[in-house]
């Protein structure tokens, strides 16, 4: 069933920022306007909008000092565009999805669910579930659906998702959930779109942006994956440290840091901007670490935990048949791509110079035995096409 009349709303929410994207309700959904709206709760937030229809982008002022303020700022805006009035339906990206392995309808038990595990990820849900809360405020005929994050590592075994931690903590849910799921899925697709069999094979999927995180997955299913309880873990990011000694967290709790606190420093003041001290910027970094020793490190360290990472999970796919980098530097940084594959030719990985210079999608020399492409993301895109799907199938 197609619904050419109706448009579909996306909506990703961030403690700090709205992404919102409009999309045609149809087979192939089609992007009509994208934004978002950046720094909330600081000085000067920023609300920005490209429409596709005709290629203008214009920046919105706006005054709002909470996120519940720049969410019913947002919807203001909304009502008085002319494609929101076929709105039927609404999308969201909920980053923590505990055990649900696809998209669901935002209701009230839902909700209460989410509130429930809110401690789980505070850098995401409780923003996602108020913004979720103001939507079905004004448009209570709208359907919402959450399509969640960690569905795709839904498939990771537990060997790989267990903890060694006494076995009642992982019966409260403490686990490697895994997150990046939508992206990965629509890297998945884009796969198999072109060849369904290279789909099915031993993959690394190396989502690299402000967030980082890889997975490995074998016969279409996500066996392994760096993140883990947490968007936190696993390897450094922009802001956050990644995986850290626990010794580290009671010796900072000795000195007398709250929780709170030590939630800031690992998802706020750490990562490249910790190591570097100047920015959270992949490319900045890269032009300043020629005269800074400090951002030249926090490079060289990415890049080495990435590259660990890769031969670790070709190790549990026992070998590598294809390597994906996404992300904003996945996509955009070939220094970065090229620094991560150096050395990685013990698994038969070797890099084209022109091909990786000019951001291609395939990367690899011809003649080794790993296709190593780069494939822009597109999050928003996969939440239109899996909540249209679930539309159309509850109808």
């Amino acid at each position: 069933m197609k619904n050419e009349n109706s448009n579909i709303l996306i909506i990703n929410g961030g403690s700090s920022s709205i992404k919102f994207a409009l999309y045609s309700m149809d087979e192939n959904p089609t992007e009509i306007f994208s934004g978002q709206i950046k720094r909330i709760g600081l000085d000067g937030p920023e609300f920005s909008v490209k429409n596709n229809i005709n290629n203008k982008k214009n920046n919105v002022k706006m005054h709002a000092s909470n996120f519940k303020e720049a969410a019913g700022f947002f919807i203001d805006w909304l009502k008085k565009q002319k494609d929101f009035d076929k709105v039927t339906c609404i999308g969201h990206r909920i980053v923590h999805g505990m055990k649900h392995t696809q998209a669901q309808i935002i209701d009230e038990d839902l909700l209460n669910e989410l509130n429930q595990i809110s401690e789980y990820d505070p850098e995401h849900l409780p923003a996602e579930i108020e913004i979720a809360k103001l939507f079905k405020k004004h448009f209570p005929l709208f359907m919402q659906v959450a399509c969640f994050d960690t569905a795709f590592h839904t498939t990771i075994p537990a060997v790989a998702k267990t903890f060694a931690i006494p076995k009642r903590y992982y019966e409260e849910g403490v686990q490697r959930y895994g997150f990046h799921g939508i992206s990965y899925s629509y890297l998945m697709q884009e796969l198999k779109n072109q060849n369904e069999a290279e789909a099915n094979g031993r993959i690394i999927l190396a989502h690299l942006g402000n967030g980082v995180s890889l997975a490995a997955v074998k016969d279409g299913k996500c066996i392994d994956t760096s993140m883990g309880f947490t968007p936190a873990g696993g390897i450094m990011m922009s802001t956050r440290s990644g995986d850290l000694d626990p010794g580290v967290a009671c010796y900072l709790m000795q000195k007398g840091m709250d929780a709170k606190a030590f939630n800031d420093l690992i998802n706020h003041q750490s990562g490249l901007l910790g190591i570097s001290g100047i920015s959270t910027d992949m490319q900045d970094l890269l032009r300043r670490e020629k005269e800074n020793k400090d951002a030249a490190l926090a490079i060289d360290i990415f890049c080495y935990q990435v590259k660990k990472c890769i031969g670790g999970y070709a190790a549990a796919l026992g070998g590598l048949d294809i390597l994906v980098f996404s992300g904003g530097i996945g996509e955009n940084a070939p220094e970065i791509r090229e620094r991560i594959c150096n050395d990685l030719g013990y698994l038969n990985i070797h890099l084209n110079e022109e091909k990786n210079n000019k951001n291609q999608w395939q990367i690899s020399t011809e003649k080794n035995n790993v296709k190593v492409y780069v494939i822009p993301t597109n999050e928003e895109l996969m939440i239109a096409k899996s909540t249209s799907e679930f539309v159309n199938n509850t109808k």
